[in-house]
């Protein structure tokens, strides 16, 4: 597996290295020793997958607080994905910044969430499929979120026609939490 940082402190996009042969390939996606060698956490608790009916839809921007913060390993594992996280994290040099990245079932791309960082994302595609790897099972009572159009971020989504749960449209605007945002 390949780690490319990102500009967020601590989230990488994961690429497989696959091994080609007459019947297709093999690659790792997932390696606990791996993951703790690049200081990643390698707990595993929950995997959970979402089907996504229509291009457009966006689920998020969902995160977990303490003492069941979590960490995510994210795959399209069908159809394309835009991926965004938002640095919720008042230490972290990237607080309330924000990143987007594509992924998609074709390159097996993944996309590592580190702990106080808020995920979403918006399908590109009819039918897509995204996988979760988890570190902690879900917690309703830890369980948060923040607008997906909140004007702090300005996240630039690439779809204009948006299937959003009422859910995710209540979410409040996020307030920065003892310290200015860095932008």
């Amino acid at each position: 597996m390949k780690f490319l940082e990102t500009r967020i402190a601590g989230a990488y996009l994961i690429e497989p290295e696959p091994t080609f042969d007459e019947r297709g390939f093999f690659a790792r996606i997932w390696d606990s020793e791996v993951f703790r060698s690049h200081g990643l956490n390698p707990n595993l608790s929950q995997c959970s997958v979402s089907f996504n009916q229509r291009k457009g839809t966006l689920r998020g921007m969902h995160f977990q607080v303490e003492p069941n913060a979590e960490t995510k390993l994210v795959r399209c594992t069908c159809g394309e994905i835009y991926d965004v996280i938002i640095d919720l994290r008042p230490e972290s040099p990237n607080y309330c910044q924000w990143l987007g990245t594509r992924l998609d079932a074709a390159t097996r791309r993944m996309l590592y969430v580190p702990e106080g960082v808020a995920h979403g994302f918006q399908t590109l595609t009819d039918g897509a499929e995204v996988v979760y790897q988890i570190s902690v099972s879900y917690h309703p009572e830890s369980a948060r979120g923040i607008r997906w159009n909140d004007p702090l971020f300005a996240i630039d989504w690439p779809e204009d026609d948006r299937v959003i749960s009422t859910r995710d449209q209540s979410f409040p605007d996020y307030v920065p939490q003892r310290i200015p945002c860095r932008k």
